[in-house]
């Protein structure tokens, strides 16, 4: 059922009871209004504000408690007016009901209803952000021939072959690909992971293990052969392995972007999406916080419906 409308405008100041953590939602809304009016703020800034907290209450209920609507609450509203209300959201409400959470919350803190102000993290996009790049399964096959050329070369290096794959199927962030020992890969698993560590405790959440082709480590023990690195995989720059991404993209015939380390991790976790890994899984495999996750899960979203669109396209 569709929340009730609080009024636009402010109504007498006195008939609202005083507000706590406890309090609901839609008792928050007059005293917020009368709060604006001091502020000298327009009618229009009023009405919008308030249209905005309806939507609020529309998602999270008029009776939800003040001190229940916290950061992840709030992203997950913006995510829901964006993408799952079924209604069109310009980059410009979108920006203002931004602004709005903002100095709601930011009233309810200074006046002391609440000890934290949960919008305070929440981030205000100046404009449309654009879609990643990402390879097409047809790039994804010119990529893997041209690092398997280079694998059984004259003079064969298999460290290409290594890093694309590992990317395409981990999904791993460059700084956890340049931190990756041998010892980080165990075998003794079918199929092997990959242990995925941070020694900083706030990048704990991070930590992860990450299931590896079966072909993989045999392909590792070929790279250790030619290069053989001291400790990390990896004992180059990552400037280096930049390189050689660059490299691979513009011999499988990639024009439009550069390959790098970012399109390859967007790739992987399209691909996982594709073939219906469970969201919150991903998540996981990509070691992202939950508030992290609605950006990204909305544009692998937006890419997958961007690539049904291409498939149904005639010719």
């Amino acid at each position: 059922m569709t929340a009730r409308q609080l009024p636009l405008l402010p109504t007498s100041d006195g008939l609202n009871p005083p507000l706590t953590r406890e309090s609901p939602l839609h008792e928050a809304v007059t005293p917020f209004q009368q709060y604006l009016r001091r502020q000298g703020k327009t009618r229009n800034t009023i009405i919008a504000f308030t249209s905005d907290l309806n939507l609020l209450m529309e998602f999270a209920g008029r009776e939800a408690p003040l001190k229940s609507l916290t950061t992840d609450t709030l992203n997950r509203f913006l995510h829901w007016i964006e993408y799952g209300r079924g209604i069109p959201c310009s980059q410009k409400s979108y920006a203002r009901r931004v602004t709005t959470l903002k100095v709601f919350f930011g009233y309810l803190y200074t006046v002391e209803v609440l000890n934290a102000n949960p919008a305070a993290a929440l981030v205000q996009r100046s404009g449309s952000a654009p879609l990643p790049h990402v390879l097409t399964p047809a790039q994804i096959d010119a990529v893997l021939e041209v690092t398997g050329r280079q694998r059984f070369a004259e003079k064969p290096d298999a460290r290409p072959d290594l890093l694309v794959r590992l990317l395409l199927d981990t999904g791993l962030k460059k700084g956890e690909v340049m931190a990756l020992t041998p010892a980080d890969i165990d075998r003794t698993t079918t199929p092997p992971i990959v242990k995925v560590r941070h020694d900083s405790p706030r990048n704990r959440y991070r930590e992860r293990d990450i299931p590896l082709d079966p072909e993989w480590p045999s392909l590792l023990d070929e790279y250790l052969g030619q290069y053989t690195p001291k400790e990390v995989i990896f004992d180059c720059t990552a400037r280096n392995l930049e390189y050689v991404l660059k490299d691979i993209g513009i011999a499988a015939g990639i024009t439009d972007f550069l390959l790098s380390f970012v399109v390859l991790r967007w790739t992987s976790a399209l691909q996982d999406l594709r073939r219906g890994m469970d969201p919150d899984l991903l998540r996981e495999k990509q070691g992202l916080s939950r508030i992290s996750w609605y950006e990204t899960y909305a544009k692998l979203q937006a890419l997958l419906a961007r690539q049904a669109n291409l498939d149904a396209a005639p010719g």
